[in-house]
């Protein structure tokens, strides 16, 4: 019998302009564009990780930041293993509505546990000039403990720091809520994923 992989949901959710896409095509294809294009409603991108000898495909989804695009939430953030808040540290505002991004995931992917479901706050952009930044690591750290403990990466998509650690406890987290709710999903070995990678129709609203 061909090794089974579970299939991981996890949300990035964030303002538009924060590096959410930059982050995810860091994680999956390393590779960096320069060149700002916003998000058209959500779309995903698939990476096949090994997590404590269990395969597993992370699903990735990457949504709009522009308000007109938060009334198509529930369709996309529905069976998340896990939520990624993501803020640009050079962009206080954007730092101060991961209370509203959190609170709106919450009430429209309507999780079982809501009290114990799975977030990582991520701080993007630490690649700036100093004098730039406007969200401390000590900040952003006290409201994630205020929140439940959250983990919280510093990350730079342009220079791939701290990407891949960010989504290695991520990814952990998501593997211990799908595993807690029994409601895992199992694809055979061998399974043609490419299919899945299409941009979602419908979105451009």
């Amino acid at each position: 019998m061909p090794p089974k992989k579970s299939m991981l949901k996890v949300i990035i959710l964030g303002d538009s302009g924060v590096g959410k896409t930059s982050l995810m095509q860091q994680f999956v294809n390393k590779k960096f564009f320069s060149q700002y294009k916003a998000t058209i409603g959500a779309d995903f991108l698939t990476k096949e990780l090994t997590l404590d000898n269990r395969k597993v495909v992370l699903q990735i989804w990457d949504t709009a930041g522009q308000e007109r695009f938060q009334s198509l939430g529930v369709a996309f953030y529905r069976g998340a293993d896990c939520c990624v808040l993501m803020y640009d540290v050079t962009n206080h505002k954007s730092f101060e509505n991961l209370e509203t991004w959190h609170d709106e995931f919450l009430l429209q992917a309507n999780p079982l546990d809501p009290e114990n479901f799975p977030f990582t706050v991520i701080g993007n952009k630490i690649d700036v000039e100093e004098g730039k930044r406007q969200v401390s690591a000590q900040k952003a750290q006290r409201w994630c403990q205020e929140k439940g403990n959250f983990p919280y990466f510093e990350t730079s998509a342009k220079e791939a720091t701290g990407v891949d650690q960010a989504f290695d406890v991520t990814a952990r987290n998501a593997l211990q809520q799908d595993d807690a709710e029994g409601l895992d999903q199992e694809y055979p070995d061998g399974v043609d994923f490419s299919q899945y990678e299409q941009e979602p129709s419908g979105c451009a609203c």
